[in-house]
């Protein structure tokens, strides 16, 4: 497949990456300051960072030791080029080490919560914030003395030089991490840097991404056509209605129902997502092909092959049958919509524009060897700000905030072979279990419920005057932001007893209803 560069967003922070975990995190902080970010490798020559004219750049903490021989390092010429800079933690010992400061490793390490104590409360970056507040460390080297210009702002308990500024220059730094929550005015600190300190205004917001992203798409696509796949999750449907808003009945929607889907979500995708956007829509029901392949299959990656290989053909073959039908009316089908985020762009090269088409984007993947050329509208947000977009457009919201549900569907959330019966069972659970969080408010609090059949597995139990010999279901609420991370959602008592009550009396063949509590890592949030 063919990838295609979207258009630059104006008023562009970019966060250099050091190797650090939060790098991510602190282009998210910058977004909900309303100021669009970007996130770029370290190893990016400085010519080339400054080439996309950004109005300020942060430098990431990182797990190294700027005086180490194999430390990543910066250009000099960043600090001359007028551009406003940041540093964090690392960013900040690297900044003060390459303008004439000094680090050293002091012995003094300092992990977690830290007091920091604020000697210049009206500077740029503390304005309005206490003397006294509590910040997260992470750092086993320290800056002992500032760089010739800059004033030093604040200090900890053992570190003399914990915030430098310099106006002038437009230069700061803090040692610790402001984008984390632990640090309690980190936004409030990373504002004033945003907003007084590079004289940023708060303009990014999900208006202007649908104005920006309508402009590029009609650019892109002109007067051809284009396809996307649905997969009733929440990227595709707010790619789908980005471009739809741009093209309108250029755009050609394919939905491959292969039965493994939750109760309602079909039907939700067929008349819902259609009334709301005017999308053009075709519906393949290939379930009997799906289950008919896995027949007999019990091993979770065999399953996963089976179904991504099965939705590639089907969607081929609707591809195909759509290409031809254009054709027959002198259209071309150039492009094909993918809801690639930017998570994904990061995770697969760092933001520098490759096109990798991951697995989860589609059941399986699309065919690579696809002669289209990608349309990506979603490549620049994180998934709140996927959710937000799609609000802006009108969706509903039964789409918009839908839960992550992974490619595969109801095919790996069955422990066991996959058949018509056990999907019923599954599926008839499952909607318990979402009408009771949706009953008690809790939809937004957790990231997701899977519910899993354990299929292989029988439980004795007791209904009625009569023993049975049923299937066990097991809950697993989890709480995550990006779900690399996750923890189980700690749900009111009353709540998991409603819903056992429910299934146990509800769903044949279901005797017994657990709890996973574990978090991830160990254990993954889908079970296969």
């Amino acid at each position: 497949m063919r990838d295609t560069a979207q258009t630059a967003a104006p008023d562009t922070v970019l966060v250099v990456d050091f190797g650090a975990q939060y790098a991510q995190l602190i282009a998210r902080r910058v977004r909900e300051a309303r100021v669009y970010s970007e996130v770029v490798p370290s190893t990016m020559p400085v010519a080339q960072m400054l080439a996309k004219e950004p109005k300020a750049i942060i430098l990431s903490g990182g797990p190294s030791s700027v005086y180490a021989g194999d430390a990543p390092s910066i250009d000099r010429a960043l600090f001359e080029a007028g551009v406003p800079v940041f540093g964090m933690c690392y960013g900040f010992q690297l900044m003060a080490q390459i303008l004439g400061g000094t680090v050293d490793n002091t012995g003094n390490r300092e992990y977690g919560r830290t007091d920091l104590h604020v000697s210049k409360s009206g500077s740029t970056l503390f304005e309005g914030t206490p003397d006294e507040q509590q910040v997260w460390m992470s750092h086993g080297d320290a800056c002992s003395a500032a760089p010739e210009g800059f004033s030093v702002t604040a200090s900890t308990g053992m570190v003399p030089v914990a915030a430098f500024e310099n106006d002038e220059r437009q230069l700061y730094g803090v040692q610790y991490h402001p984008e984390v929550m632990h640090s309690t005015h980190g936004q409030q600190v990373l504002e004033h840097f945003l907003y007084r300190g590079a004289g940023l205004s708060p303009s990014w917001t999900t208006t202007s991404v649908v104005d920006e992203q309508v402009t590029a798409i009609r650019e892109q696509v002109g007067s051809k056509r284009a396809l996307c796949g649905l997969s009733g999750g929440v990227d595709s449907a707010v790619a789908a209605a980005l471009v739809q808003k741009a093209i309108g009945m250029q755009l050609t929607c394919v939905y491959v129902d292969h039965g493994l889907m939750r109760q309602g979500e079909t039907e939700q995708v067929e008349k819902d997502f259609v009334a709301a956007t005017g999308v053009q829509l075709k519906v393949v029901d290939a379930a009997d092909r799906f289950l008919d392949a896995l027949a007999g299959v019990s091993d979770p990656e065999q399953k996963r092959k089976i179904i991504g290989r099965e939705f590639i053909r089907v969607f081929e073959q609707a591809q195909a049958e759509l290409v031809a039908e254009a054709g027959a009316h002198g259209e071309d089908v150039a492009f094909l919509v993918q809801g690639t985020l930017y998570p994904d762009v990061v995770e697969s090269g760092g933001g520098t524009g490759a096109a990798n088409i991951k697995s989860h984007h589609n059941v399986g993947g699309l065919p690579e060897d696809l002669e289209f050329e990608l349309v990506e509208p979603l490549r620049q947000l994180f998934k709140d700000e996927v959710r937000m977009v799609g609000q802006e457009l009108g969706l509903p919201e039964e789409i918009v905030q839908r839960q992550p549900f992974p490619g595969p569907g109801l095919g790996i959330r069955i422990v066991g072979e996959v058949t018509r019966e056990r999907l019923d069972l599954l599926r008839a659970a499952d909607a318990i279990v979402r009408e009771e969080l949706t009953a008690a408010g809790l939809d937004r609090e957790i990231w997701q419920c899977p519910v899993v059949l354990l299929a292989d597995v029988r439980s004795v139990g007791v209904q009625g005057d009569g023993r049975t010999y049923g299937h066990p279901v097991v809950l697993r609420p989890v709480s995550s932001e990006d779900a690399m991370t996750a923890d189980w959602s700690r749900l009111p008592y009353d709540v998991l007893g409603r819903i056992s009550t429910r299934i146990t009396n509800e769903v044949r063949d279901v005797n017994r209803v657990v709890l996973d509590v574990t978090s991830k890592p160990p254990g993954t949030i889908e079970w296969e």
